[in-house]
C-alpha cells in the first residue's frame, strides 16, 4: 500500500504541475491571440508573458526527479503528501499566473506600458510554486 501511495504521489506531483502549466499558458496564449489582432507589433511581449506560466511544470518535474530515487515502500505516505502538495500548489499557481499574464497582455495591446509591472505581478504567484519546490527538496 505504501508503494502505491508513493507512485500516486509522484504522478500527482508531475501531472498536476503539468496540467497547471498547460492551463496557465493557454489562458495567457488566448489573450495573446486576441492582442495580436489589436497590436501585432508587441508580439514579443505577448510571447514572454504567455510562456511564463509554463515554469510551474518545470518545478513539478524537478521535484519528481528528486523524489524518484526515494524508497517508495518506506516513504509512500510522505511521498503522497509531498506529491499532492507540490502538484496542487503548482496547478493553482500556474492558473492564477496565467490570468495575471493575460490581463497584462490585454493592457500591452491597448498601448499601456505595463509589461514590466505585469512581470513583477506574475512573479508573485510563481514565488509560491518555488516555495513548494524548495519545501519538497528540504524534506
Amino acid at each position: 500500500m505504501n508503494e502505491l501511495l508513493g507512485y500516486l504521489g509522484l504522478g500527482l506531483m508531475l501531472g498536476l504541475a503539468g496540467i497547471g502549466s498547460s492551463i496557465g499558458t493557454t489562458i495567457a496564449g488566448n489573450a495573446a491571440e486576441g492582442a495580436l489582432k489589436v497590436n501585432p507589433e508587441k508580439s514579443g511581449n505577448y510571447m514572454v508573458l504567455s510562456a511564463l506560466p509554463a515554469t510551474q511544470g518545470i518545478y513539478g518535474f524537478v521535484a519528481f526527479l528528486v523524489w524518484l530515487s526515494k524508497d517508495f515502500a518506506a516513504n509512500g505516505l510522505l511521498l503522497f503528501a509531498v506529491g499532492i502538495s507540490v502538484g496542487a500548489l503548482c496547478l493553482l499557481s500556474s492558473i492564477r499566473q496565467g490570468k495575471v499574464c493575460a490581463n497584462g497582455i490585454v493592457g500591452v495591446s491597448q498601448g499601456h506600458n505595463v509589461f514590466t509591472n505585469t512581470l513583477i505581478y506574475a512573479a508573485l504567484p510563481e514565488f509560491y510554486a518555488i516555495l513548494g519546490l524548495v519545501g519538497a527538496l528540504m524534506i
